[in-house]
């Protein structure tokens, strides 16, 4: 049965703003109607386009307010996002959010929460922007055999990446340009070092696979090493195909990606975030700029590549219109995997489980200030593939370069996948 939806708003900066612009179109393009009665904000000085009569510097001005039936929570900051979500959960409200890192560190609890009381917690917006793939998982693959989730779910990163490969610039230059356009922060860390990849990759873990990640689990290894060397190194590096041709002329795109490992069960599956070298045949080498792109295979429907802009105020704010519009029907993320695999687990059966016990192909480039043997010291090989001064191409087992995070970040290194991946047996 349709219903009223009656919005208390927490942020206004970019797609809170962008979040009301569609709303006060969409009611005359398409007659769908969500009224805000309340935003919330922190400060109090800035000057702000709409009536001031809409805003309040007290959550619980919004949290308490009867006639608010949905609480959208649109800020940065993950701690008071987590508070603000909770307690809406648990005083009977629904609630949309967009924030990515909140949700991958309380997913579970919130889940259980919206269990118990009934309410819905919508979050299409936390995963690349306006690409409907939160319920396109847990709607059309919930009863599929996923083999992978995977893709480019970072815009900051992507178009720094692009601008280094398409126009020649420095990683440098590069950044402060995407800063200037308002695709990265000031402090891009979240972006340029894969945190942000990392949550997304989470929340699609638990609708793709219905397990609960913790973002300290999964590798991650972002692109704020990466100089225009390597770049240059992934445009000539040169992989023998199957047919016995050479394919040269790569990119480095930073991929995030969930995969089942082969195995007797399928029961174990590898999560990462980490730059890697792909090809032409790549769904993920034409994804240019601020784009986002999100990879499925499965076993009946094959391979899907979903497109789209994975960032601003009218893209994300598209995806959270989608979630407020889904909540006139009382719609919820029903989490049938989830359930399952806790069905299996009441039954002493095997459980989905992350791994990385992986080989890799990498790519690995190192300053030099630091040598080749007090590299090969502290990352171990299983097998040295080509090697000079300032890098190496060899085989490694993924959970290695998980325990040896500390030791690249401290000396720069930058690393790469560069070939096959495939289970250790």
């Amino acid at each position: 049965m349709k219903k009223t939806v009656k919005i208390g708003l927490f942020g206004f900066g970019c797609v809170g703003q962008g979040l009301y612009d569609i709303l006060q179109n969409n009611t005359e393009n398409t007659g769908f109607e969500a009224q805000i009665l309340k935003i919330c904000v922190k400060n109090k000085e800035k000057k702000r386009e709409i009536d001031a009569s809409y805003f309040t510097f007290d959550k619980d001005e919004i949290l308490n307010n009867s006639e608010i039936n949905l609480v959208v929570e649109l800020i940065s900051d993950a701690e008071e996002a987590y508070q603000i979500v909770k307690k809406a959960l648990l005083s009977g409200k629904n609630v949309v959010t967009a924030n990515k890192k909140m949700l991958a560190l309380h997913l579970e609890e919130l889940v259980r929460i919206q269990k118990e009381t009934g309410t819905s917690l919508l979050y299409e917006a936390a995963v690349c922007g306006s690409i409907p793939i939160i319920r396109t998982l847990a709607e059309y693959y919930d009863n599929e055999f996923l083999y992978s989730v995977s893709g480019i779910f970072n815009g900051s990163s992507n178009y720094i990446l692009s601008k280094i490969s398409n126009e020649n610039l420095s990683y440098d230059v590069a950044l402060k340009q995407a800063q200037k356009l308002g695709f990265a922060e000031a402090d891009p860390t979240l972006d340029v070092a894969g945190f942000d990849a990392t949550y997304k990759l989470c929340l699609l873990a638990t609708q793709a696979y219905g397990i609960f990640i913790n973002p300290d689990e999964v590798l991650r290894i972002g692109i704020n090493n990466l100089k225009k060397e390597d770049i240059d190194f992934a445009k000539n590096y040169s992989v023998k195909k199957e047919n016995d041709q050479n394919t040269t002329n790569f990119k480095v795109k930073l991929v995030a990606s969930i995969s089942r490992i082969k195995s007797s069960e399928n029961n174990q599956v590898l999560l990462y975030v980490l730059p890697v070298f792909v090809d032409a045949e790549n769904p993920l080498y034409n994804v240019e700029n601020e784009n986002n792109a999100v990879l499925v295979e499965a076993a009946f429907s094959d391979k899907q590549t979903f497109i789209g802009k994975g960032a601003g105020g009218h893209p994300t704010g598209s995806a959270v219109l989608s979630d407020i519009s889904a909540l006139r029907f009382d719609y919820q993320y029903e989490y049938r995997k989830t359930d399952r695999n806790k069905e299996k687990n009441a039954l002493g059966q095997t459980l989905i489980s992350p791994t990385q016990n992986v080989e890799a192909e990498v790519y690995l480039r190192f300053e030099n200030h630091l040598s080749k043997k007090e590299l090969l010291q502290n990352i171990d090989f299983t097998e040295i593939l080509t090697e000079n001064e300032n890098h190496i191409i060899g085989k490694i087992i993924l959970s290695e370069l998980f325990e040896k995070r500390d030791f690249i970040e401290k000396h720069h290194i930058f690393v790469a996948l560069c070939g096959e991946v495939k289970a250790v047996n």
